[in-house]
């Protein structure tokens, strides 16, 4: 839907007012008739009057006449503006269960791309390098478990690095030594992927944490998930350390936002975003205000929805519905399109 109903609509207005104007002009015409007609009846006298009957007929008919073309315009003005009114609700309606639909698309393509992350990190955590790595230490049991890392990498090029922990919490071996070579040995006891992941119910179970710039990673920004590595790599064996995944942020998140199937008129004055539960940017499709900018998104308790904000720009938004295992983190996917027709 574009503007071609408002438009028709003010169409109906323009031609409506032409021809009551058109009805006016041949009004004032028929009234100077019969008032030219009114001063040749006087002058005839008697015989006029017959004349000057018509003429004052034709005079109330003309008076009538002026009164219903009046009424008519502005009625017609009242009807065609509530029509107007009606069209532009009705069009920013659709366009912002569209904008609604497209951040839905947008947060669920998040969704289930972040849950493969998920499953990842489970699966590999029970690699028997990994797993001897941790149960039985020793600088060859590193050294393989590093090898073997970075040929995972080789063909999960999504990610930054892949660390091991022991239990204090020392990475112990990771996927890409000669590209990242301060992490290995690195403390990680007290970050959230690590602490949450030794408190990782069984195996099926993993810890995701809000979008973060990781110094050790050269400040990229990264998802990181992580679980417990756990003795035989038994679903329900004992922890004995944790690994954790460092998914490259930025350039799959761009992704999506900057994919969004917009038309190409609307790509100028349309700005894509991904926010967390906070209101934090986490991705924009301009790339802008990344981890720096907050969005005021007003929900009003919905999961999914449109508004117009108080600068006049339409907003579309819809929350995360999570996939499979992967219940999401509260994050929302929001469109803002700009344009003086979303204001009114």
């Amino acid at each position: 839907m574009d503007n071609s109903l408002i438009d028709l609509t003010r169409n109906v207005l323009d031609v409506a007012s032409q021809k009551v104007s058109a009805i006016e002009d041949i009004n004032r015409t028929t009234k100077m008739l019969a008032f030219n007609a009114l001063i040749e009846a006087g002058r005839a006298g008697d015989a006029g009057r017959g004349f000057a009957v018509v003429a004052n007929e034709v005079n109330s008919i003309s008076r009538q006449v002026s009164v219903v073309a009046s009424e008519l315009r502005s009625e017609i003005g009242q009807l065609v503006d509530r029509m107007a009114t009606v069209g532009e609700d009705l069009m920013v309606r659709f366009r912002g269960q569209r904008l609604a639909d497209l951040a839905l698309n947008m947060i669920e393509i998040i969704d289930r791309n972040l849950y493969e992350r998920s499953c990842d990190v489970r699966w590999w955590a029970t690699d028997k390098a990994l797993v001897d790595c941790l149960a039985f230490p020793s600088a060859d049991a590193a050294s393989f478990a590093s090898s073997r890392l970075g040929v995972i990498l080789d063909s999960y090029t999504v990610y930054l690095d892949l660390w091991v922990a022991d239990r204090q919490g020392k990475v112990v071996a990771t996927g890409r030594p000669r590209r990242f070579p301060h992490a290995v040995g690195t403390n990680v006891a007290n970050e959230p992927w690590f602490r949450q992941a030794l408190n990782t119910r069984d195996g099926s179970d993993f810890a995701v944490v809000d979008v973060t710039a990781n110094p050790v990673l050269d400040g990229r920004t990264v998802a990181t998930y992580s679980t417990a590595v756990r003795r035989d790599g038994a679903v329900d064996g004992e922890v004995i350390g944790a690994m954790g995944i460092f998914f490259d942020w930025e350039p799959q998140a761009r992704a999506v936002t900057t994919g969004v199937r917009l038309d190409r008129s609307e790509e100028a004055q349309t700005r894509c975003l991904l926010v967390d539960a906070a209101g934090r940017i986490i991705s924009s499709s301009d790339g802008r205000g990344q981890l720096t900018e907050s969005f005021p998104l007003e929900t009003q308790g919905r999961s999914m929805g449109h508004y117009i904000d108080k600068y006049g720009r339409l907003v579309g938004f819809a929350l995360t519905p999570g996939y499979e295992t992967y219940r999401g983190l509260g994050w929302y996917g929001v469109i803002v399109q700009t344009g003086g027709e979303t204001a009114h």
